[in-house]
């Protein structure tokens, strides 16, 4: 690098001030206790920024392999490894769900009442496949608190990483409560990726975590990569922390984490554990097109499917929604088969690009991956809201300005 002020087409001066940005914004003001980031173009890893630490508590800086809770970065992992059975021919996107889950034939739509006392009305249509990838099924998320079906959600710990229920649990519990809307008219953030990974196992024969394991993670060398800290690697397991009215407090121990075992639930809208170089190797395939390394695990053509605007009529995410939460909460985006996709970049305000991807994880995860530009930006932490603060607009316009030159 002696010498070099540049590397494929970023500044590097440039690219040192993401880390000055994010020592004084961030970890120096005690909003974030650590970070990585990591930005890659035409091949090259051209930064990687290890900050701050990954154990406050225990004073352990930051290190380059540390392993992060990525929540739901998990889901766009999950429908890549669903969009392989539909290349086999085993499921298509316009299938009803109800052909591989029948007990949900009848599902209705929510007409008022409370859980014991549900009123519904009849679906517009059926469920199909490419709601559950774009998020407009009529599920939800227990944690949005904003309806009664969010309530019987939280009852009942449909899709809680913590509770010990399993996938089957899962699907038989949400056989028995209305949908929050009739499919395809609204999009709600939701544990639709979690029927995805239930419905891989049922579709493929084989369990969820062991299809991701050998159909993804160990072809794509991505061995940090899984449901729980790999044995012996606990020590590598970054704390994780909330935003809480007091301040910044922790908020999973990682010598207690329940990411340290197996768990019951294998989450595949939220469960995964990885390291920012292990998420680059996802990220690098889906930018060449479904293939690394001379291997291929999805067509070009899918991937290009995959980063289209999904979303009824071409309506915009902010347009459709309902959801109190989600990890987009910008204008100027569309949704995907399990990505957000730019379709106007003037309205994002931020540097983007038409058909870029990404999304983030619950602990302020972000990533996204510029196929015109030949970029992916990878950003590991760990608080909780990743609405607690703008940086994931911050590192867009932080990595786009160190270009000096341009593919699109």
């Amino acid at each position: 690098m002696h010498g070099r002020t540049e590397v494929a087409g970023l500044s590097l001066e440039r690219l040192a001030h993401i880390d000055h940005f994010l020592q004084t914004q961030y970890l120096d003001t005690g909003k974030l206790k650590g970070a990585v980031v990591l930005v890659h173009r035409r091949g090259e890893t051209a930064h990687l920024g290890v900050l701050g630490a990954m154990d406050a508590e225990r004073g352990r800086p930051m290190r380059a392999d540390t392993l992060f809770r990525i929540y739901s970065m998990t889901k766009p992992v999950t429908s890549v490894a669903f969009m392989m059975l539909v290349e086999q021919g085993l499921v298509a996107l316009d299938d009803p769900v109800a052909k591989y889950i029948p007990a949900w034939k009848n599902l209705g739509v929510y007409d008022g009442g409370f859980m014991e006392t549900f009123r519904t009305k009849p679906c517009e249509r059926p469920m199909l496949i490419v709601d559950l990838l774009r998020h407009t099924s009529g599920l939800t998320y227990g944690f949005q608190q904003r309806s009664n079906i969010d309530a019987a959600y939280r009852k009942l710990g449909i899709g809680e990483i913590e509770v010990q229920g399993t996938l089957d649990s899962m699907i038989e519990a949400l056989a028995g409560l209305p949908l929050e809307f009739s499919p395809g008219t609204a999009w709600n953030y939701s544990v639709s990726t979690d029927v995805l990974g239930y419905l891989i196992g049922k579709i493929s024969g084989q369990p969820f975590e062991q299809f991701l394991r050998t159909r993804l993670f160990d072809p794509l060398e991505m061995a940090d990569t899984g449901f729980y800290a790999p044995p012996g690697e606990a020590d590598r397991l970054a704390a994780c922390y909330t935003l809480t009215p007091k301040g910044v407090v922790l908020q999973d121990d990682p010598a207690k984490s329940p990411y340290l075992k197996p768990p019951s639930f294998v989450s595949g809208g939220g469960g995964l554990v990885s390291t920012a170089q292990d998420y680059l190797r996802f990220c690098r395939m889906v930018l060449n097109g479904g293939e690394l390394d001379g291997r291929r695990y999805l067509s070009p053509k899918t991937i290009r499917q995959m980063g289209l605007n999904h979303l009824p009529g071409g309506q915009e995410l902010a347009t459709m929604s309902r959801s109190l939460f989600s990890e987009a909460a910008y204008a100027g985006l569309g949704f995907g088969l399990g990505f957000s996709t730019t379709v106007d970049p003037a309205a994002t305000l931020i540097p983007a690009t038409v058909g870029d991807l990404s999304w983030g994880g619950a602990a302020s995860t972000f990533f996204w991956i510029d196929p015109k530009e030949e970029l992916i930006a990878i950003l590991m932490t760990q608080l909780i809201p990743s609405s607690a603060y703008p940086i994931r607009r911050q590192l867009r316009t932080l990595v786009y300005s160190a270009l000096t030159e341009m593919n699109g």
